[in-house]
């Protein structure tokens, strides 16, 4: 997983529907650069620097994967979808949007077009009051004071009022509440353990991965299929079950829901793959006398890759035991999978084409797919 990156960045209009233009741009933001975790009261400010009228300020706090060159650029290129026209002139002028970065972390970047903390933040009340609404204690890297320090000590006396109307924010529009568990699986290399991560950090869930990288049969099945599988079937039916039964009972107040890479009947699928008939129903006894108590997930998403996409990611992710996967394997996990979904009357079952979908590496992506497993 790459790393998150914390940013503030701040919200202006004084020019037509004010009020749209900040909601459209907190979409924009949210669906091309990051998840918003807060927005900040809108406040009626005078304009400054020119003539023109009050400007709608507001300050939004959030989570990107982008770099700060990038985010400016994703920024710059929403001013302009939203109507701002740039101009040559360096006087203040009246605009549909106007979106500044505040703080990047609790860096300091100065480069070409981006200097970071703002050189004026701690000079504007229209930025630092709603800032102070969603980050009082966030200290400036430079000047080692904090927002609300900053707030008390401004010299600017402008008017700043807050009105009663408040932004919306669009992560609201998934809503897992009606979940407690979601499991997500996938042959391999579908991007089941990346959406999951992902899916845990957006929504607050309790994140529950399969153990397979401590596997040591793993490697060696990979090299000698028939000698190895039964072996590692039965290490991963073991330490699936420990692994399950441990964190599904272990209640996290602090979480609001579960989600994880695997189910447990993946045990029984892969196993159906890899021994033969006599092993297969001895496992399968096994199976059933351990899992009859363990619970069930509200949801069940398939992911679903077709054999080239899984063939990339296996190579781009590379592991040196599954660079040797060949096509016939891939295909009759797929096939047992979706044997197994179509037959399933236990279960909710979403199962997903992403096969020209890139959830890792594009947001657009990632949105869409997060709108299928909600149904939104």
């Amino acid at each position: 997983m790459n790393s998150t990156h914390h940013v503030y960045i701040s919200l202006g209009s004084n020019k037509g529907d004010r009020l749209k233009y900040l909601q459209d741009a907190v979409d924009l933001i949210f669906s091309e650069i990051g998840n918003v975790n807060s927005i900040a009261k809108v406040y009626n400010t005078p304009a400054i620097g020119f003539k023109g009228d009050d400007f709608l300020n507001t300050c939004i706090s959030i989570e990107t994967l982008f770099s700060s060159e990038e985010v400016l650029e994703k920024l710059q290129t929403i001013e302009v979808k939203l109507g701002r026209e740039k101009t040559q002139s360096e006087t203040y002028e009246a605009r549909t949007i106007d979106l500044d970065i505040l703080f990047f972390n609790a860096e300091r970047i100065t480069k070409d077009g981006l200097v970071i903390p703002h050189p004026e933040l701690q000079n504007r009340q229209f930025v630092l009051q709603p800032l102070k609404d969603i980050a009082p204690k966030f200290e400036h890297p430079e000047l080692e004071k904090t927002v609300l320090e900053l707030t008390a000590e401004c010299e600017d006396n402008s008017e700043i009022e807050a009105i009663k109307i408040w932004l919306k924010n669009p992560s609201k529009q998934f809503n897992f509440s009606n979940f407690n568990y979601i499991a997500i699986e996938g042959n391999i290399g579908a991007g089941k353990t990346s959406l999951s991560h992902q899916i845990s950090y957006d929504f607050n869930a309790k994140l529950i991965l399969e153990r397979f990288a401590d596997n040591p049969f793993l490697p060696k099945f990979y090299e000698e299929p028939q000698r190895y599988a039964f072996t590692l079937e039965m290490s991963f039916l073991a330490d699936r079950y420990q692994q399950i039964s441990d964190d599904l009972s272990q209640l996290d107040l602090f979480k609001d829901f579960i989600v994880s890479d695997y189910d447990i009947y993946k045990s029984l699928i892969f196993s159906k793959i890899t021994l033969p008939e006599d092993e297969f129903r001895l496992y399968r006894k096994l199976f059933y006398l351990m899992y009859k108590d363990i619970a069930k997930p509200d949801l069940y998403v398939y992911l679903y890759q077709n054999t080239q996409r899984l063939q990339e990611n296996i190579k781009k992710r590379g592991r040196d035991y599954e660079q040797n996967i060949d096509d016939d394997y891939l295909e009759k996990i797929n096939a047992g999978y979706l044997d197994f979904l179509k037959n399933q009357t236990e279960l909710n079952v979403k199962i997903i084409d992403v096969s020209d979908k890139d959830f890792v590496g594009s947001r657009k992506d990632y949105l869409w797919l997060l709108r299928e497993i909600c149904g939104t």
